[in-house]
């Protein structure tokens, strides 16, 4: 029994399956589940009862096949063999379809990385966005902040140390939008949040963060400078 199947059907070794419209093809005892393999370009067994030979022949009545495995000991044989086959079996009239897997996985292949290259571009643009919308955000708050940063000066703040105080805010809009900004993300597109706190997923995450972090830093890196350079005396007699 594959494993998606007994996992979706509740089935563990030793139950019992009926085969068939109304169990027309008698009952079968599970002697096995097998493990999970995933996507395959063959026989996939994940969703798949696999019987003997006499058990399927007698059951079915048939004596033929609508789909034959070959595999090839080595890559470099497979369009031999594929040509020997279609010689073989397709002499007269075509009664087979031969399909090259290898063909098909680099499709498949190429396929996802033009949607990669596609989403890197959407993100891309969506990046410069939210780095310009987060550069106004931080001159927006030095502006507003102004006479604050004059009174600092007056009494002796430093230059850096005001610029630290607008990177520090920069950091926090960066931790705090990237994780609102993750979790937004998950639960629209995958419909689920469960997979940000799998194991495997925690190193994505963090990336994630980290670029959102480092973003947000560099475009607050000019509102930052302004503020330090004001001179505390326009900055006092501001309105």
């Amino acid at each position: 029994m594959g494993s998606r199947f007994a996992e979706d059907n509740n089935i563990k070794v030793g139950s019992r399956i009926s085969i068939g419209p109304d169990g027309s093809h008698g009952t079968l005892r599970v002697t096995g589940i097998i493990e999970k393999r995933g996507m395959a370009f063959d026989v996939s067994t994940d969703s798949a009862v696999v019987v003997t030979r006499d058990w399927f022949d007698r059951s079915y009545n048939r004596d033929d096949y609508d789909k034959v495995v070959v595999k090839v000991d080595s890559l470099d044989n497979l369009a031999s063999v594929k040509t020997v086959i279609e010689k073989q079996m397709n002499k007269r009239d075509k009664i087979v379809d031969v399909m090259d897997t290898r063909k098909t996985m680099e499709t498949i292949v190429q396929t996802f990385g033009q949607i990669t290259t596609f989403v890197s571009a959407i993100g891309g643009i969506s990046m410069i966005v939210a780095g310009v919308s987060i550069l106004n955000i931080m001159m927006m708050s030095v502006t507003e902040r102004i006479k604050e940063i004059g009174i600092m000066r007056s009494i002796g703040s430093q230059r850096r140390e005001v610029m630290a105080m607008f990177l520090y805010e920069a950091l926090i809009l960066g931790v705090v939008g990237s994780r609102i900004g993750g979790y937004a993300i998950s639960s629209m597109m995958l419909q689920t949040t469960k997979y940000l706190f799998v194991p495997s997923s925690l190193i994505s995450i963090v990336y994630g963060v980290s670029f959102g972090i480092i973003v947000c830093l560099i475009c607050g890196i000019y509102p930052a400078w302004r503020a330090a350079h004001l001179n505390p005396i326009d900055a006092l007699r501001h309105e």
